[in-house]
């Protein structure tokens, strides 16, 4: 189930987990297994890389990286399969994403000896690059026939519970979500104030996007680990941010609202 309309799906580079997500979360349809249950998988599988890339285990740090992007497409995978959407599930997906980011980066900087403020820098770019990816992806979800409008373009209050769930839990974690993803929607959202305006964004448009989405950005790391090039990860997404003023240059010359 896409969370877009037929005519505005595209190749989305960071998605490539999608069809083993699928395939996963119809295996747990008919079981007790919830989307939050799926999340807390992933979020496992995260650490296990982490641990392996502190022993210095790159390729299985490369494995459970990819697995932990199929796991963390499956739990979105199983909400459409059982119809319970989830603002608690959609918010603590994005909590652990940010969370296991810097954790990754960290534990790069740690075996590579490089600087804490490279890694931080690293850090804020990644997080900038995958902002950029889900602003104009949230965008075109919200302006598709059809498409899923559990997020919102732009997060200002919490919104009412869903069937199934708690407005504290959701008040919580929406708290929680704005604290740590708040500073990049901003800066994202000042760069390209009138994004929101533009009727549809063409395919092509949208799979050039796609660099940045974390699951592509997890791909490069995954490659980059067992090759045996850790040291050159965080510079890597310094230069790699570089695309988000090409990109925003093409949305404005192009794709005028």
């Amino acid at each position: 189930m896409s969370k877009l309309a037929t005519q505005d799906q595209f190749l989305d580079l960071s998605d490539y987990g999608r069809p083993l997500a699928r395939l996963f979360a119809n295996q747990l349809k008919n079981t007790r297994f919830t989307p939050i249950h799926v999340t807390l998988l992933f979020g496992i599988s995260g650490l296990i890389a982490i641990y392996c890339i502190l022993q210095n285990h790159y390729f299985y740090a490369g494995f459970f990286i990819i697995l932990k992007s199929v796991i963390d497409a499956a739990d979105g995978e199983l909400a459409r399969i059982k119809n319970t959407p989830s603002y608690t599930g959609r918010y603590l997906d994005s909590v652990f994403d940010i969370i296991l980011n810097f954790i990754f980066l960290m534990a790069i900087c740690h075996v590579s000896k490089t600087s804490i403020w490279f890694t931080i820098v690293a850090f804020i770019a990644i997080q900038l690059q995958g902002t950029l990816y889900n602003y104009y992806y949230v965008i075109l979800r919200n302006k598709s026939a059809g498409g899923d409008t559990t997020s919102k373009i732009f997060e200002y209050k919490s919104p009412r519970a869903l069937p199934g769930e708690t407005q504290k839990n959701v008040d919580i974690l929406f708290g929680i979500y704005t604290i740590v993803y708040g500073v990049f929607d901003k800066v994202i959202h000042f760069l390209d104030q009138d994004a929101y305006k533009v009727k549809t964004f063409p395919n092509w448009f949208m799979t050039f996007v796609s660099i940045y989405g974390l699951g592509f950005q997890l791909l490069l790391i995954a490659i980059m680990l067992p090759m045996n090039w850790i040291e050159y990860i965080i510079p890597f997404f310094i230069v790699y941010t570089l695309f988000i003023f090409v990109l925003i240059g093409i949305r404005k010359l192009f794709l005028s609202a």
